[in-house]
């Protein structure tokens, strides 16, 4: 599903030359769910936005389902996007004029999809939160923002789901909360999930753990059994 060959990244610092991601090569198969963690400047965010095709590699080629993104003009670029990855970000990004629903609803109906109000509330319902459907995102607090933001994410259906530091914003409970539901996502649709994190622990709980140390892959632990996931509660 996710493949790199000899992917890198340099960019300018002054006049000087600084690679922030080292010629990587990986492999990341459909339905599999991975962590990449390491320290503040290790490449992890660089990583998943190579991947998501929203910046450019220096050398080496991007894979996504076979099609190499590297390759591909800007308008084709935003339309594999569109139809493969959904996108969860640290500081969630609702609109904020937009209630819960409606945050869910514009990609649907962006996308023109059948039903997209009847969709929504089903997304609203998979992430626990059909209650709080007709709440803005200041009335919500962060890790029902996030909750909102994985379920608008996963409103056209993508293979793949990219997470930058989903957890960043939140207390532990919610953060072990929303990797639950990253993780109860990836095993009930078969979605790729790929989640960077700066937390270890809540790394440990997936599949595969892929730890980047300046700029560089120092471990990957792969087939590690993932912790059972709990039901998706009203709290977080």
């Amino acid at each position: 599903m996710i493949e790199l060959r000899g992917v890198s990244k340099t960019v300018m610092s002054g006049d000087q030359p600084l690679t922030i991601l080292h010629p990587l090569d990986l492999h990341i198969p459909s339905g599999q769910c991975v962590s990449i963690v390491g320290p503040s400047g290790s490449g992890k965010s660089t990583l998943l936005g190579l991947i998501a095709g929203l910046d450019a590699p220096t050398t080496g080629q991007i894979l996504i389902d076979g099609v190499d993104i590297t390759r591909l003009g800007e308008d084709a670029l935003a339309g594999l996007r569109g139809s493969k990855i959904g996108f969860v970000f640290q500081f969630f990004h609702l609109i904020p004029s937009l209630n819960a629903f409606e945050n869910i609803l514009v990609p649907l109906e962006i996308a023109g999809q059948a039903g997209a109000r009847q969709k929504a509330e089903g997304l609203l319902a998979e992430v626990g939160l059909v209650d709080r459907a007709h709440h803005y995102p200041s009335q919500l607090s962060g890790g029902e923002q996030q909750r909102i933001a994985i379920a608008r994410a996963l409103a056209n259906d993508p293979p793949i789901l990219l997470a930058d530091e989903p957890t960043g914003n939140l207390d532990s409970a919610n953060g072990h909360h929303i990797v639950e539901i990253l993780l109860d996502v990836n095993r009930r649709r078969g979605t790729t999930v790929v989640l960077v994190t700066h937390d270890t622990e809540l790394a440990e709980i997936t599949e595969v753990t892929l730890t980047m140390r300046d700029g560089r892959t120092e471990r990957r632990e792969v087939a590690r059994a993932a912790a059972p996931v709990s039901p998706v509660s009203q709290e977080a």
